[in-house]
């Protein structure tokens, strides 16, 4: 007997994560885990970045369970949704920062070239070389890895060893903070 047959259905187990029950969270990640990862590494055809998605749509799940209208059999549709818009906002870019005008592009780097030795072919007098010294060096150093070498939150916590979430809030922090500078 699985998990999510103690709630009888998916629709039900969402329904239970609405109230608060974590043990349907889980049940709904083991019977449908396997199948979004699937889907989202088929989409973003990484598995680092697919396996971010799962878990931001779980996250979402759990935080807007209560708006899910209960109707049997839509459960799984429900899910691929919520998955399928995160994995485009990956697509597009979503994590990526729109600099203002006096964006200067880090460029292409030379094989073996660091993140910081990117920072230091930025002109002296560049906004944006100035707003990413002023960060904290383990946050600019993951912003300039996700910029220079394109990698995702999951593949920065690998390298660093840090772990995703924090990596995740570092990004976001930082980018605001790079944001409000840059402004």
């Amino acid at each position: 007997m699985t998990l999510l047959a103690r709630y009888g259905s998916l629709e039900a187990a969402i329904l239970a994560c609405a109230s608060g029950d974590r043990m349907a969270l889980r049940a709904i990640y083991e019977a449908e885990g396997a199948r979004l990862l699937g889907i989202a590494f088929r989409m973003l055809k990484r598995r680092a970045a697919a396996e971010d998605v799962v878990q931001d749509t779980f996250l979402t799940l759990w935080e807007q369970a209560r708006r899910f209208d209960g109707r049997p059999g839509h459960g799984r549709a429900w899910l691929t949704t919520l998955l399928r818009n995160r994995t485009l906002n990956v697509l597009r870019g979503e994590a990526r920062l729109d600099l203002v005008e006096d964006f200067e592009p880090l460029g292409l780097h030379a094989a073996g070239e660091s993140a910081e030795e990117a920072m230091t072919r930025l002109s002296d007098e560049s906004a944006l070389k100035r707003c990413l010294e002023g960060l904290e060096e383990a946050r600019r150093r993951i912003i300039l890895l996700a910029f220079t070498e394109g990698l995702s939150h999951g593949e920065i916590a690998a390298r660093l060893g840090t772990p995703l979430g924090t990596v995740k809030s570092w990004v976001r922090r930082s980018l605001l903070s790079l944001k409000e500078c840059m402004g």
